[in-house]
């Protein structure tokens, strides 16, 4: 692709750890910098290039919020929110991982579950659901599973258990599969619920009213994305405007903003003061010039010549 459409030298691709990011960060030839990975390591690289004067753009977490109002469309919710949570096994910044239900909903709540439990381990096929990327993926998030149940949460789903079609996919071919979970909290203050687990686990917590759900996304410390199911517009609005995340969807649970409009988060989700497509895209990547010109009159003619 590169050789193809690039000349050469536009596009090299180096491999290694945190001591090749911090000579390319330092290299006096680098006046530009960007990356996309944990908030820590997004803070680690922000300070360290914009204390060498260099131009950042540092992408961090996420923990994303869904809140489902009692007047959603089940069905069309509940398939949402499964695919948002699960494509990509969770591994994608803008994957669900916290669904803030309005009310009781036990019917969208079985919904949510039945769906995720019919998925399969694969790469084909609309049920299929693709591995993690590594072992320690994998511990990660089996702890994160575990320890929200004990500390006293519901699994509705447990997508570690060794009965799992996934774990007998990991066990017959090897690779590094885990199914879905979903966890149904009984406090907005539960670790699994608040800190990125980065994999396919949906944090479940029932909220008395709309304004509950909202400070709960509230005080989350990144900001990503957000989400309302809602057949009111009044209701949609609302969220939208109240949300603190900066891509908000209504009815979509991976709200990545349509071209021209930019993709970017705030709070710990983002390190750097634009976006990192559309406009604010191409005034990281470019500097811009302003030239000013004046020229004199020739002798043998006036300004109306």
């Amino acid at each position: 692709l590169a050789a193809s459409i690039l000349p050469p030298g536009v596009l090299n691709l180096v491999h290694g750890g945190s001591a090749v990011a911090q000579a390319l960060i330092d290299h006096p030839g680098v006046a530009a910098v960007t990356f996309v990975g944990s908030s820590p390591v997004a803070e680690s690289v922000h300070a360290r290039a914009t204390a060498r004067g260099k131009r950042v753009l540092a992408l961090g977490g996420a923990k994303n919020h869904l809140v489902a109002l009692p007047d959603c469309d089940l069905e069309m919710t509940a398939r949402d929110i499964v695919a948002s949570f699960t494509g990509c096994a969770g591994q994608r910044c803008m994957a669900a991982s916290v669904l803030l239900v309005v009310g009781e909903q036990p019917e969208l709540v079985a919904r949510v579950v039945e769906l995720a439990r019919a998925l399969v381990p694969g790469s084909d096929g609309p049920l299929a659901m693709g591995p993690v990327i590594d072992a320690a993926a994998v511990t990660r998030i089996e702890a994160a599973v575990r320890g929200a149940a004990q500390s006293g949460a519901e699994l509705l789903l447990d997508g570690h258990a060794s009965t799992t079609k996934f774990a007998a996919r990991q066990a017959e071919s090897g690779g590094f599969w885990v199914g879905p979970s979903i966890i149904r909290h009984r406090s907005a203050g539960d670790s699994a619920l608040r800190e990125e687990i980065f994999g396919p686990v949906l944090s479940v917590l029932h909220c008395a009213d709309a304004h509950e759900a909202l400070a709960i996304e509230n005080a989350s410390a990144f900001g990503n994305a957000a989400c309302v199911y809602t057949a009111s517009g009044a209701a949609a609005e609302f969220f939208a405007q109240k949300f603190a995340a900066a891509m908000i969807g209504v009815n979509v649970g991976v709200p990545v903003p349509r071209e021209p409009f930019s993709f970017g988060g705030c709070k710990r989700s983002r390190f750097g003061s634009s976006d990192i497509t559309g406009d604010a895209a191409i005034e990281f990547f470019s500097t811009r010039r302003k030239i000013t010109t004046k020229w004199s009159v020739p002798a043998d003619q006036s300004w109306m010549s």
